[in-house]
């Protein structure tokens, strides 16, 4: 099937007088006819569903529209973006061990590096994209597990050189993991770039409509765990009788062992109704990401031409320094994000915002309708000045995200709250 034709019909097949709709599987928990029957689910022999935290069918169905769309072995959903990034990390990682991330990531995802995961005993070195491969090569240490980046960096809105990274992380034989919420894999496919492990914020753009908070991990099963480097993929668990992943699911081993061991203590369960929600927003992602871009294309290229306005970053501009990263790898479209950066700072920024109004100013992106945000203030308020000016936030930094309006209507509310600053 074509993608966009995956969008609708991937995951869930209507049995012969069947719901045509995916339907709500709004249960906890499922019946048996013998104990026989939920021992070998416990024991990981046999497929089913026993207690939604794990699997639910509903669930089930939008994790496999998932995995088709970015080509990977399979998928898991979790209740939220940063709980899929916990467990994309966790499920490799443990104290004692090292990640390389970009330094270009959103505000929620950098505190969990710098900060949580330093608690759990787990060191973490922010790197600058855009340094060679032998500069980031020396940030690998005897420990290093994995090294992480954003395909489109929020709110910095920088493309990541995949096959860079993904050269990186076969040199020092560690997995490549990315968050493409901002691409979606209806623009890139970073399974096809080497990436081995795909993350999102399905809260964004798979849903599109703001109404379920979830995220995603898709195994794309490229990855050799043997390597020696994984011995909790390819030693015994205790707690499944001394299972070895990497022998019994094969190119699975990765997502299996986050839903079975992770998903099972940690419990980060989308609920049936949100999967539903997200399943619709799936159906019609093609569709939205075309306008979305569309429509962020013209905006930026209105607000290169505002005297209020310094500096544009789109990389769909042919004058933005990531152009020539964005034709190699999101060359049919980016996203609906826009950062702008105001010559006078933060205040003229804040007047700007407030004189908005068609524009929602809320702490939200990727959305069907438009909306802006000052992340020195939000989303990113928690870091530093020095590891604001690392991810690329500068103090009079706008992220506009553009939504699929008339873009004549989202040019005459931005027109008029640039009309006000001068008046």
């Amino acid at each position: 099937m074509e993608f966009e034709t995956k969008c609708l019909h991937a995951g869930y097949r209507p049995e012969n007088g069947g719901a045509r709709v995916l339907p709500i599987t709004q249960s906890t928990t499922y019946a048996y006819d013998s104990t026989e029957e939920i021992g070998k689910l416990f024991d990981l022999e046999a497929n089913g569903y026993f207690y939604t935290r794990l699997a639910n069918p509903t669930t089930s169905a939008v994790e496999e529209k998932i995995a088709a769309l970015e080509n990977g072995v399979g998928a898991l959903c979790t209740s939220s973006g940063q709980a899929a990034t916990f467990y994309a990390v966790l499920n490799i990682l443990e104290s004692g061990d090292h990640l390389i991330s970009s330094s270009y990531i959103y505000g929620g995802t950098y505190n969990l590096f710098a900060h949580t995961l330093k608690k759990m005993g787990i060191e973490v070195t922010f790197v600058d994209q855009d340094a060679p491969v032998e500069e980031l090569l020396k940030a690998a240490k005897p420990n290093t597990k994995a090294i992480f980046g954003e395909t489109i960096a929020n709110p910095a809105v920088k493309v990541l050189d995949l096959d860079k990274f993904s050269a990186v992380a076969k040199e020092l034989a560690i997995p490549f993991i990315i968050d493409n919420t901002f691409a979606t894999p209806y623009f890139c496919r970073p399974i096809e770039f080497g990436a081995n492990i795909v993350i999102h914020s399905t809260t964004k753009y798979l849903d599109g409509h703001a109404v379920q908070t979830g995220g995603v991990i898709v195994d794309a099963g490229t990855f050799d765990w043997t390597n020696g480097k994984f011995p909790q993929l390819s030693e015994p668990d205790e707690t499944y009788h001394g299972i070895v992943y990497t022998e019994k699911f094969g190119a699975a081993a990765y997502i299996t062992k986050a839903r079975v061991q992770l998903m099972r203590d940690l419990g980060a369960t989308p609920s049936p109704q949100n999967s539903f929600l997200l399943n619709l927003g799936i159906e019609t992602l093609s569709v939205r990401m075309d306008r979305h871009y569309q429509n962020a294309l013209t905006v930026a290229k209105f607000l290169g031409k505002q005297a209020a306005i310094e500096r544009v970053h789109y990389p769909g501009l042919k004058s933005d320094a990531e152009y020539s990263l964005a034709q190699k790898y999101v060359p049919n479209g980016l996203c609906g994000v826009i950062s702008v950066e105001f010559a006078d700072g933060k205040e003229t920024a804040a007047k700007w915002l407030d004189a908005l109004d068609l524009v929602s100013l809320e702490v939200h992106v990727a959305d069907i309708r438009t909306c802006a945000l000052h992340p020195a203030t939000s989303t990113h308020r928690q870091l530093t000045d020095e590891e604001l000016r690392q991810a690329g936030i500068s103090p009079g930094l706008v992220r506009l995200s553009c939504g699929i309006e008339n873009v004549a209507d989202i040019l005459a509310d931005l027109q008029q709250a640039f009309d006000k600053l001068e008046g």
